[in-house]
Parts: structure tokens; C-alpha cells; sequence
């Protein structure tokens, strides 16, 4: 009766304040300053990371011809709005508020939170762009290249060691900055005065590089840090050199590799970036080395064979500082960096939010951003399709984040083709998936042990908080809107050129070939970057965890992975030439150029590709079957493709580090059928034991028996029937 009361009271003097401010505008202004002192001591808490800010602002625009006013102008309260439609309130509640900050101008960013462990001597490092005036070709290989023996820091001179940066085997915290205490010296002096030593250092963003022994003159052997808390993945490397010669002939191998192909062995050069030649002439990274080989040293970890990469390397100046790269790096700052230059500029920021979707497992921000035009009202904004397009799962993956940047230029550019997209679509964008992998510089995994990009299932949203937050994120979004396409950005380390992995749907002959039609129309718009015939469509068990197949199963037909090399492309007039920074960039304007021709209501571009992937498809089958195939459709679960042919993370896969002897030292409970069972089986057991340990004293006692009878030339029929009755009654009595 109590609430029955009250909400009658509020209805009435809610009605009658209505009534009041309609005919008296002094009023209006009283309540309106009432309400202006309240609101005093109200915490704006920050919008959502999804539409909500979007929806709040068109508010006004989904109650048009009615009186509304919020409630809070006579309580103190702001989660209840009151709307009045002929002259009657009608209640309404807030849209529920996110718990994270929304970066602003003023103090867009926090810090970088690094593991405890860690020693970082400078958090952020900025590398200038820069586009060389020519591709760059691959090494061709002369088959002479040197394949040097690991030496070991027995036989050399140890100039560079970290620790691994895992004193504990799985995460504890973290703080800005890494570890609190006194940076310690990783550089160690020469043996001989006469002997000239290479500097290295690694401790900084995305840094990797955890041992230097020096075993020449001028040679050195390198040792790469795992993942953090892990004992493989090593093939992304970073690391700093200074107080070289010019012209000195230097020879680096690195001898802790563990893939078995690499495309170094097809061409593929390291990247090499001089602070003297960006400040004298403004270059940036760009291709170098000579005598590269790629092979097996016949050394093992842990039962499983160890590569080694070996180059040689001349320095442009002297006591200069010069970086090496597996590929262009891009840290977490350079992110931060990128999109304070969103916020900052007024054009861009119109179309553009950045929220933070959740944070990492050490703190660090995964951002947002959606990117949409703003709408005439509510209706239109409801029938916006989305988009979603996330990027570095795989923290060594630079690549993709090249082209996520690619992507977000054109789409906040100016030009047709992005104002196109902005009205027609909502995107989704989650530009870095696993900063806290990029921060400390590994290669595939997270803080958890982890490849996360096995995890989208994962229940365990405080161990694997940025897939899952994205996997519910979509979810929510699929309630609202259809999603017309899904894709992740990643990077290849053993095929050349940009191609897709997608979902081929077996059930359903609807759809029979459609899944192909957007990397064909890439190959189309990249003729010389994008291979279609590189592109594969299976779902292989060892993948279903990954985002692609999730994505899927939700429901988003259109699902893929974009895979860039590495290396460079081998198609048309680029063929033997490396990718990048420009060529990565122009990668994702290709995509927004593709996605509006997908999503053309003039669907025949589509019908041609559909007509040209039945031919493709009963090429293929030909090859494979030796015969002619005319109807395509039941044959979609022909095995004509070959694996993915992707890294291995089989091995990472399973609960994160930190659970593990959790999960080892957890008691399990038996039911009382269970241990019945177990009293019968040990009572069994016992008995056994029993009859076995009396045979054994039987057989012990009659022995001497049957000896002093086989001495005496005795042994019969009625010897043996006598020892027979013994052992027959021992056992009788037991």
C-alpha cells in the first residue's frame, strides 16, 4: 500500500507541476534554478561504450510533439525520466551507465601499465613514416650463405642479458611504468679492451630482445624472450643497436627460433631504421641485410627443434642509433597517440567516439571506436547496418594495425566513398585487442599464457576480459542491427601477399559460394596485393575458438580473418617487392572500396563473381576428381582446399598459467555410489593380495619337498598329486 501511495503522490504533484509550468514561465525559471543547485552534487557519470551516447542525443528527436521533463528538477535523482503524452507521465528509466571513463582532450590517456617484472628504460619510442621512393625487392639468395653453429655464451662474450621477466610462472600486477625498483645494468664490458662491442637495448615498448654474446669480431648471436609466461612463440623481434662502425660488415643470427618455414628463406629482408639518416634526410624504416638464411641449428628446447635466422648488416653512420624490426612497429602509444589526433580535430571527431570497450588483464585501455554519420532521427538510425572490424589479437602482428589505420583514415576522410559509408553503416572498430602483449613485446600470446585468439568461447572473462567483452559487444549489437560483415586483421609469416579465411556453410545451399565473394572482390580492388587463390574457407576443429568462427555460429554470415605477409607480394607489377607502411595503409582503403561494392543495391558486380566462382569451383574439382561437374550444389563439403596453414597455438590453448595448479590441487567430490563402488574395488584388491601372498608361502614351503624327491629319483604321478592337495587346501583355507 506504502508504494501505492507514493506513486500516486508523485503522479499528482508531478501533474500538478506540469500544469504549473504551462501557465506560469516565472515558475519554470524557479525550477529551473531548483534544479541547476541540485545538480551541484550530481557525479556525471560517463555514457556507454555502445550507442548510448548516439541514442541520448536523439532523444529529444523520439518524443517530438510531447512535453517532457526529467524528475530530477524535483527529486534528487537522475535514473527516472517522466514524459507526458495527453497530459498523462508516463515513467521511464535511464539508459544504464558504463563503468569506465571516456578519454577527453584534456587527459585523453593513462599511462602504460607494464608487469611488475618488467624493467622499461623508456616507455614510449616514436619512429618517423616514411614511404621509400621505390619498392624495395626481396634477397635473392646466391646458396652460399653461411650457416653458423651456435656458439654459446660459454665460448663468447655475453655483451647484452635481461632478466626473462618472469620471476613468478604466471601474472601477479602491474603498475605504470613496470617495476618499481633500481634499473639495473644489462650491459656487460668486452673481455679485451682491444675487442669493440655493439650496445644493445630492449627494454622499452614492444622491445624483445633478451640476450647479445658476442663470438667474433663482428658477430653476434641473439636470443629472443618468449612470450611472458610462456616457453615458445619467438619470431617477432625489436631491439636497439648503437656505437657501430660505418662500413663495417656485421653478422647477426638469431638462435631460438622455433617455426620450421620462414619467409626469409623466400626473399624477405629485416627492417632497419637510423635515427641519423631520419634526421638528416627524413628516412625511416626500410629494407636491409645481406646473406640471410633461414634454417634448422640443430639445437632443441624441451624435446622440439630450435631455427636460427642469420644476416649480415653494414651501419649507414657511425655511433649512430639504429633499430631492427621484424616488421614496422606499431606500440600501444602509437595507438594512444593516433587517436588523441581523432579527438583533437573537430571534422573527424563528428563521426567518430572512442569509448573504452574494457580493461585488459594489467590495466590498459581496449578502446572502441564507432564510427557512423549522424542521423535525421531515431527510425533511420535503427535501420543502420553494422560493421565490425577489430585487429592485434596477435601482439606481433604489426602488420594489422598498419592496416587498421589504413582503414580508419579513409573512413574519417572526407572523400564520397567514406561519407557513403558512414551513413549507410554503423562500424565497430577495436583497433588493438591485446595491448598488454604489444606493451611488453610478445609475439602471439596475452598476459594469461594465452593465444586469445583460441579464447572467444571462453567463460572466463576475467582471465581473457578483451575477447570477451568484443564477443559480447557483437552480441548485444546482432540484438540491435543486423551485422553484415566481421573481420580481424592479422599478419602471416610464411605465405606472401594479403588474402582471407573464411566460413564456407555447408548446411544451407542458399548460400552456397556467397562467402567468397568479398575476398574476390578484394583480389579485384588489390590486383596486385590481394591473393584470391590463397584464400581458404574450412572449418577446421583446431579453429573453432578463434574470433572468425565465433563471429560465425552468432550469426554474422559474412565472417573473416584478413591476412598480410610479412614479406611482400608476388602478384602483377609488385611481384618480388616488399610491402610498406603505404602499401599496409592502402590495404584498408581497399577494404572500404570492396565494402561498397558488396553492399551495393546493384547487384551485379555480385552476380558476376558468383557466375566466375562456379567456374573457379569446377576448375578445382576437375583437378581434384578428374571429372566434370555440373551442378555445384551438395559439393560444397568437397575437400578441395588444404588447411589453413596458420600458426599453430594448439598448444596455448586451455585454461590461463595462473589457473593451472588451481586447477591441479582441486579436491574432487564422489558421490556415495562412487564410494561404494571404491570400498568393493579396495576390498576386491585386498583379497587378492591375501590369496597371492599364501600361494607364494605354499609353493616356498613345498619346494624343498619336490627337491628331496627329484634328488631321490621319486618324482611321480603321486608326488606332483601331492603337492597338488597342498596347494589345494592353502588355498581353500585363505
Amino acid at each position: 500500500m506504502g508504494k501505492d501511495y507514493f506513486t500516486e503522490y508523485l503522479f499528482w504533484s508531478l501533474g500538478q507541476s506540469s500544469l504549473s509550468l504551462q501557465t506560469n514561465v516565472s515558475a519554470c525559471k524557479t525550477l529551473e534554478g531548483i534544479r541547476d543547485s541540485v545538480n551541484v552534487d550530481v557525479i556525471h557519470l560517463p555514457a556507454t561504450s555502445t550507442d548510448m551516447e548516439e541514442e541520448e542525443e536523439e532523444e529529444p528527436e523520439l518524443h517530438q510533439g510531447k512535453f517532457s521533463f526529467n524528475v530530477e528538477k524535483y527529486l534528487r535523482t537522475r535514473q527516472l525520466l517522466i514524459d507526458f503524452e495527453g497530459g498523462r507521465p508516463i515513467p521511464r528509466l535511464r539508459e544504464p551507465l558504463d563503468l569506465f571513463s571516456i578519454p577527453s582532450i584534456a587527459c585523453p590517456f593513462q599511462g602504460v601499465r607494464w608487469p611488475v617484472e618488467c624493467e622499461v628504460i623508456c616507455d614510449k619510442i616514436h619512429h618517423m613514416e616514411w614511404e621509400p621512393p621505390e619498392p624495395e625487392p626481396f634477397y635473392q639468395q646466391t646458396g652460399y650463405e653461411r650457416t653458423p653453429v651456435p656458439v654459446g655464451e660459454e665460448k663468447g662474450n655475453i655483451v647484452y642479458c635481461i632478466d626473462s621477466a618472469t620471476k613468478t610462472s604466471y601474472y601477479t600486477r602491474s603498475r605504470v611504468g613496470g617495476s618499481r625498483g633500481h634499473l639495473k645494468s644489462a650491459t656487460f664490458c668486452a673481455r679485451s679492451q682491444d675487442m669493440p662491442t655493439l650496445s644493445f637495448e630492449s627494454r622499452f615498448e614492444s622491445g624483445n630482445l633478451q640476450k647479445a654474446v658476442q663470438v667474433g669480431l663482428y658477430d653476434y648471436e641473439l636470443t629472443l624472450r618468449n612470450d611472458m609466461y610462456t616457453t615458445k612463440h619467438t619470431q617477432w623481434f625489436y631491439f636497439c643497436v648503437s656505437n657501430m662502425k660505418a662500413g663495417v660488415t656485421y653478422r647477426f643470427t638469431i638462435i631460438n627460433l622455433m617455426k620450421s618455414s620462414s619467409l626469409y628463406d623466400a626473399g624477405m629482408r629485416p627492417l632497419l631504421y637510423s635515427e641519423f639518416a631520419a634526421w638528416m634526410k627524413g628516412e625511416g624504416w626500410r629494407r636491409a641485410g645481406a646473406n640471410i638464411r633461414y634454417y634448422r641449428n640443430h639445437s632443441e628446447i624441451e624435446g622440439k627443434a630450435l631455427y636460427s635466422l642469420t644476416w649480415t648488416l653494414q651501419f649507414p653512420y657511425e655511433n649512430d642509433t639504429c633499430y631492427l624490426a621484424h616488421c614496422y612497429p606499431y606500440t600501444y602509444s602509437d595507438l594512444q597517440r593516433y587517436l588523441h589526433g581523432v579527438m583533437s580535430d573537430p571534422s573527424r571527431a563528428a563521426h567518430c567516439k572512442v569509448r573504452v570497450l574494457c580493461r585488459s588483464l594489467a590495466g590498459n585501455s581496449v578502446y572502441v571506436l564507432t564510427v557512423t554519420a549522424p542521423c535525421a532521427n531515431w527510425q533511420e538510425r535503427r535501420n543502420k547496418r553494422a560493421v565490425v572490424v577489430t585487429a592485434r589479437v596477435h601482439p606481433g602482428e604489426t602488420n594489422g594495425s598498419w592496416i587498421m589505420q589504413g582503414f580508419l583514415e579513409f573512413l574519417l576522410g572526407e572523400s564520397p566513398d567514406a561519407n557513403l559509408l558512414r551513413e549507410t553503416f554503423i562500424f565497430k572498430v577495436v583497433p588493438m585487442l591485446n595491448p598488454d602483449g604489444v606493451v611488453v613485446g610478445n609475439y602471439r600470446c596475452s598476459l594469461a599464457g594465452r593465444d586469445l585468439n583460441r579464447n572467444y568461447r571462453s567463460l572466463l572473462r576475467d582471465s581473457f576480459p578483451c575477447v570477451w567483452y568484443t564477443r559480447n559487444m557483437v552480441k548485444r549489437l546482432l540484438a540491435e542491427r543486423k551485422v553484415v560483415l566481421y573481420c580481424d586483421f592479422h599478419g602471416h609469416s610464411r605465405k606472401n601477399n594479403v588474402f582471407m579465411y573464411g566460413c564456407n556453410d555447408q548446411k544451407d545451399a542458399s548460400l552456397h559460394l556467397q562467402e567468397r565473394i568479398f575476398p574476390l572482390m578484394m583480389s579485384k580492388n588489390a590486383t596486385d596485393k590481394f591473393s584470391f587463390r590463397s584464400c581458404k574457407f574450412r572449418i577446421q576443429k583446431s579453429k573453432e575458438g578463434t574470433g572468425r568462427i565465433v563471429m560465425w555460429r552468432l550469426g554474422i554470415r559474412n565472417s573473416y580473418t584478413m591476412e598480410s605477409t610479412f614479406g611482400g607480394s608476388t602478384l602483377g607489377e609488385r611481384k618480388g617487392t616488399h610491402f610498406s607502411i603505404g602499401d599496409l595503409k592502402s590495404m584498408g582503403y581497399h577494404f572500404c572500396d570492396t565494402l561498397l561494392d558488396f553492399c551495393d543495391p546493384d547487384q551485379t558486380k555480385a552476380a558476376h563473381c558468383l557466375t566466375e566462382l562456379g567456374a573457379l569451383l569446377r576448375q578445382e574439382i576437375r583437378k581434384k576428381l578428374g571429372r566434370e561437374v555440373e551442378d555445384l550444389e551438395g559439393l560444397s563439403d568437397v575437400n578441395i582446399e588444404s588447411s589453413t596453414s596458420g600458426s599453430n597455438s594448439t598448444e596455448s590453448d586451455g585454461l590461463p598459467v595462473h589457473l593451472l595448479n588451481c586447477t591441479d590441487q582441486k579436491k574432487h567430490l564422489r558421490s556415495r555410489k562412487e564410494r561404494n563402488r571404491l570400498r568393493q574395488q579396495q576390498a576386491q584388491n585386498a583379497s587378492s593380495k591375501i590369496v597371492h601372498r599364501s600361494i607364494k608361502h605354499t609353493v616356498r614351503l613345498s619346494w624343498p619337498i619336490f627337491q628331496v624327491c627329484s634328488k631321490l629319483g621319486v618324482i611321480s604321478a603321486w608326488s606332483l598329486s601331492l603337492l597338488g592337495r597342498i596347494l589345494y587346501c592353502q588355498i581353500k583355507i585363505c
